[in-house]
């Protein structure tokens, strides 16, 4: 499952790639926890185990994409 983060004053949206698995629910109510004040920092783990830390007060949006939606390239 593909998430991305936009952050404020930054061009570029963070990229966590997320096991397919993942409660995407769960997954929502920590991200509305957090940018409502429950965290000062959005903890994520990626499918490779390496953490990743957004600060709340700099979250823009959060897209969070559907299992198995990676972008294939190639001609199908």
């Amino acid at each position: 499952m593909d998430l991305r983060i936009g952050v404020t004053d930054n061009p570029k949206e963070i990229r966590v790639e997320l096991a397919d698995d993942t409660d995407v629910a769960a997954l929502r109510s920590e991200v509305d926890a957090t940018v409502a004040g429950g965290g000062p920092v959005l903890w994520l783990t990626d499918i490779r185990g390496r953490q990743v830390g957004v600060p709340a007060g700099k979250i823009a949006y959060v897209d969070i994409g559907a299992p198995g939606s990676d972008n294939p390239v190639g001609f199908g």
